[in-house]
């Protein structure tokens, strides 16, 4: 592979208590009551907008018309209070980035996208022309547009571009683009993925290190 691709948030990251806190104060605001954490991770991966309306219709209230610049405001305060690395992802960028290019694709908005990055040191492996975020100006994942920009601008083809992903949003968006995928099992979002569909250019992992062996 000439270029891998990551997920951020339940592929490098754990980030879901920090979503799920964010989300469940702001239901507190509005009156409602908490959702469960793996509730709520089971929700994240469309992009904020999609969180609050999923957090919003599990809660059975009607969200506020200010709901989702609430949500980015509280989570803009919590992101980085219990966010952290997979174990050995800092190891396995490391070593990746000594082999081909590496890049960021999230439905995350791009600014808290480099903010968790930097915040827990990551940053240094992709440069910031190599990090799309959700609200940039190509359409969110399951669109291939942000990965179909990134395999343009290393040169490549898609069949020499691989994503890295936990959940069914990413699944759709490597078939969409024509690359290989890897799915994380350990990420947050992968209770979604319709495994007995997988085809012979789609390997699921259980650790980051097996991207290693796999790459």
């Amino acid at each position: 592979m000439k270029l891998v691709v990551f997920d951020l948030d339940g592929t490098l990251v754990d980030s879901r208590r920090d979503l799920a806190d964010s989300a469940n104060t702001l239901l507190l605001e509005a009156g409602g009551a908490p959702l469960p954490e793996d509730a709520i991770g089971r929700m994240v991966g469309d992009g904020a907008a999609v969180l609050v309306a999923r957090v919003f219709e599990a809660s059975g209230r009607e969200a506020p018309s200010d709901a989702l610049d609430r949500f980015l405001a509280i989570y803009d305060e919590h992101l980085l209070n219990h966010t952290k690395p997979y174990p050995k992802i800092a190891e396995v960028l490391a070593e990746l980035s000594r082999r081909t290019k590496l890049a960021v694709l999230t439905n995350k908005p791009l600014e808290a996208t480099r903010r968790v990055l930097a915040g827990l040191d990551l940053a240094r492996f992709f440069p910031e022309d190599h990090v799309v975020g959700g609200d940039g100006p190509f359409a969110r994942k399951p669109n291939p547009a942000g990965l179909e920009y990134l395999i343009a601008q290393a040169g490549i083809t898609p069949a020499e571009a691989a994503l890295v992903g936990d959940s069914a949003i990413d699944w759709r968006t490597a078939r969409n683009a024509g690359t290989r995928l890897y799915l994380a099992r350990y990420g947050f979002g992968f209770e979604g993925i319709p495994v007995d569909q997988l085809e012979s250019a789609e390997q699921v992992i259980d650790r980051p290190e097996q991207l290693l062996e796999a790459l």
